[in-house]
C-alpha cells in the first residue's frame, strides 16, 4: 500500500489498528499481530534557518520585548518555556552564562550567555522595569505572572511574518538553529549536549545531519601528493 498508492506510514498504522480491533473486539478472532506489523514512521528533518535569516527575524521584531525574548531563545539555545520561565537572578554577567532552572525532566544546567542579547536585555530592562517577587525577566499582560509559552511563540511568529520568512519553522527552529551553527563553528557534540540539556547524546546527533561540517573540507584528490604532481614521469 506504501509503494502503490503513496499511503503514508501513520495512515497504514490506523488502518491496521482498526483491523486489530475488528479482530479482537467485533469478532472476537486472534490475529497474528506479525501479519500486521507496525509501519516506522519516516524521520524528516527540520528546515534550518540560516544565521541571516535568524538576524532577519529578531531584526523585525515590533518592540524591544520581543527582541529581547527570541534574542535569549536562538543566543542560549532554551526551549520556549525555559525563556518564559527565566529569572532575574538567571543571567550571570560576571561569568556570561545563563543559568536554566528546572529544565526539562527537571534539570538544573548552565547555557551561553551572548554579549550580543545581554546588551538586548539590558535595553529590555531599561525600558520595562520587569517587577515581580518571583523576579520573572519577561512578565505577561497582567504583570502578574511570567509570559507563556504561547506569548513567545506569538512574538516568533509575528517576527517571522514580517521577515518574509516562508520556511515552515517554529520558535523551537531558534534552538535548532543555535546548535547547527554551534556545530558549524567548530563545537564538539558533548558540548552541544551539555548547552542544550539533553539526557542522551542520540537526541544531539540529529543536528550534524543538518550543519555545513562540509564545506572547508578538501577531497585527498585536492591535496598535494606524488601520485598526481605535475612533474611526474610520464609512460611514454
Amino acid at each position: 500500500m506504501i509503494n502503490d498508492k503513496k499511503v503514508a506510514p501513520q495512515t497504514v498504522n490506523t488502518y491496521s489498528a482498526a483491523i486489530r480491533f475488528l479482530f479482537a473486539v467485533t469478532l472476537n478472532r486472534t490475529l497474528n499481530y506479525l501479519q500486521i506489523p507496525r509501519q516506522k514512521k519516516r524521520k524528516t528533518l527540520p528546515e534550518l534557518l540560516t544565521r541571516e535569516e535568524v538576524s532577519s527575524i529578531i531584526g523585525s521584531c515590533r518592540n524591544i520585548k520581543h527582541k529581547a525574548m527570541l534574542s535569549v531563545v536562538y543566543s542560549s539555545g532554551l526551549r520556549v518555556s525555559e525563556a518564559a520561565a527565566l529569572k532575574i537572578q538567571h543571567i550571570d554577567s560576571k561569568n556570561m552564562r545563563l543559568f536554566v532552572e528546572n529544565g526539562k525532566g527537571g534539570k538544573d544546567r548552565y547555557t551561553l550567555l551572548s554579549e550580543n542579547c545581554l546588551d538586548v536585555l539590558r535595553e529590555y530592562w531599561k525600558k520595562y522595569r520587569p517587577t515581580h517577587h518571583e523576579g520573572w525577566l519577561f512578565l505577561g499582560t497582567y504583570r502578574v505572572s511570567h509570559i507563556t509559552s504561547s506569548g513567545i511563540e506569538f512574538a516568533f511568529n509575528e517576527a517571522v511574518k514580517r521577515a518574509n520568512i516562508t520556511k515552515n519553522v517554529s520558535i523551537h527552529s531558534l534552538r535548532h538553529a543555535f546548535a547547527t551553527h554551534l556545530l558549524e563553528d567548530g563545537a564538539t557534540l558533548l558540548q552541544v549536549k551539555e548547552l542544550l540539556g539533553h539526557s542522551s547524546i542520540q537526541s544531539t546527533t540529529v543536528y550534524l545531519h543538518l550543519a555545513n561540517l562540509t564545506s572547508n573540507v578538501r577531497s585527498p584528490l585536492d591535496k598535494p601528493s606524488a601520485f598526481c604532481r605535475s612533474d611526474a614521469p610520464s609512460d611514454d
